[in-house]
């Protein structure tokens, strides 16, 4: 117990120090490891996890989806997406609000990633809502909430982390995200509707669209919903496994993006490129994040945390509800990875020790992580903003985050009190 305690202080002091995460976990690993067992097995288990996580088959559906989502930002469908959404909605007050939480939801079931996400309806809709009006704490809430979509509506990239390293099937956590991350757009679109009844100012209404200009408007997103309907459709019918459903959404990206005429070569390398980049990101945190699990595993601290726990008293629902609360805190001044890949070790064991269903657990994580993406001083999707939009100052975006925070903590809630919004759906699985 006292060894792994002493391995995580050695990691946040790290941290502290700007040491990059990846290496401050793999050597608090190696070293914990090395000081429990010896240098040899130390040396033999950096080996063993760097050779299986490099060819682990399963691991492939990681580079693949996101190079999918690579392909689908460069072929332009988030433009058409959100042209689509305001289309229909646009000219009621808050309508470009709506409008952006939908096309949000819409690029989030075919990218992956929360902060790519944001960062591409940032381009699309900001420049509108600046044009009509809107207020820049709404615009940057709208946006930064928006684009957490992205991780719960599969695909999702954390889901595919969080199935790897728990063994959950990676085909029913989609499964599971899905009714979530409607209904989160559905509570945001309902704190838009309150905003705006509050204080009119924040959202002028815009231009009202007929019939033609919206059909004309639909006609543009078939590409999405193709997509959308081919990878999900296929994984979840039992067609064919996640992998082979990246692969498919990677080629049909790729295809979707040359019929557009949207390709060169030059942007095909960058594209790869960035795919190459962020994968490598994401194996290294994964290999450290490994060794430092296998290191912790060595010591007591998950059996006697989980005896902690369970002998207490308190009910299963209440521990579930205080590692919540732990995320959420974490969330404010932690990166949110960091905060999964360091806690997953010592709290899944205590989970599935409770009897709880680990889809349903991997949902949790996924919405509290959405929360830490949106909470300051540290959350990632207002960072990217304020990077890409020098004109806003952080202040504004922290103002409009907040309510989308509560909006998403109360999701939180409805999913730890009615577990079946998560579980309904991978129980229709084959």
């Amino acid at each position: 117990m006292t060894a792994a305690l002493i391995g995580f202080l050695v990691i946040f002091a790290l941290a502290l120090l700007r040491v990059p995460l990846a290496f401050a976990m793999g050597v608090v690993g190696i070293g914990g490891i090395a000081l429990t067992r010896g240098w040899e097995p130390a040396l033999a288990s950096t080996a063993q996890v760097v050779y299986e996580t490099g060819f682990a088959y399963t691991l492939s559906v990681i580079p693949l989806f996101i190079l999918m989502g690579n392909f689908v930002a460069r072929a332009g469908l988030a433009h058409e997406l959100f042209a689509a959404a305001f289309a229909f909605i646009g000219h009621k007050r808050g309508g470009l609000a709506h409008a952006t939480i939908v096309a949000c939801a819409g690029f989030g079931a075919i990218c992956g990633s929360s902060i790519a996400t944001a960062a591409t309806m940032g381009k699309v809709a900001y420049p509108s809502m600046k044009e009509l009006g809107y207020s820049n704490a709404l615009s940057m809430g709208v946006i930064a909430a928006g684009g957490t979509l992205g991780i719960m509506i599969p695909p999702s990239t954390i889901m595919v982390i969080y199935g790897i390293i728990t063994e959950t099937n990676i085909g029913k956590l989609f499964a599971a995200g899905v009714i979530p991350g409607l209904a989160s757009a559905a509570l945001m679109m309902l704190g838009i509707t309150w905003i705006t009844w509050r204080d009119p100012q924040h959202a002028p209404a815009g231009r009202h669209t007929d019939w033609a200009g919206r059909w004309q408007a639909l006609r543009g997103i078939w590409g999405v919903l193709v997509l959308v309907f081919v990878v999900l459709g296929g994984i979840y019918g039992g067609i064919f496994t996640a992998t082979e459903g990246a692969g498919i959404g990677a080629a049909g990206a790729f295809l979707f993006a040359l019929a557009r005429r949207r390709l060169t070569l030059r942007i095909v390398y960058e594209v790869l490129v960035e795919s190459a980049r962020t994968t490598a990101m994401l194996f290294t945190l994964l290999i450290a994040a490994t060794l430092f699990a296998t290191f912790v595993n060595f010591t007591s601290m998950p059996n006697d945390l989980k005896e902690l726990i369970t002998g207490s008293g308190l009910s299963p629902t209440l521990i579930v509800v205080a590692m919540m609360l732990i995320y959420v805190v974490l969330g404010t001044v932690m990166e949110e990875l960091t905060m999964v890949l360091l806690t997953i070790p010592l709290f899944f064991p205590i989970v599935t020790a409770l009897g709880y269903d680990p889809v349903w657990f991997g949902v949790l994580i996924v919405m509290v992580v959405q929360i830490g993406l949106i909470s300051p001083p540290v959350g990632m999707n207002m960072f990217v903003l304020n990077a890409l939009l020098p004109g806003v100052g952080l202040g504004a975006i922290y103002r409009g985050c907040w309510p989308f925070v509560l909006v998403l903590v109360l999701m939180l809630g409805l999913l730890i009190a009615f577990p079946g919004l998560s579980l309904w759906l991978p129980s229709l699985m084959k």
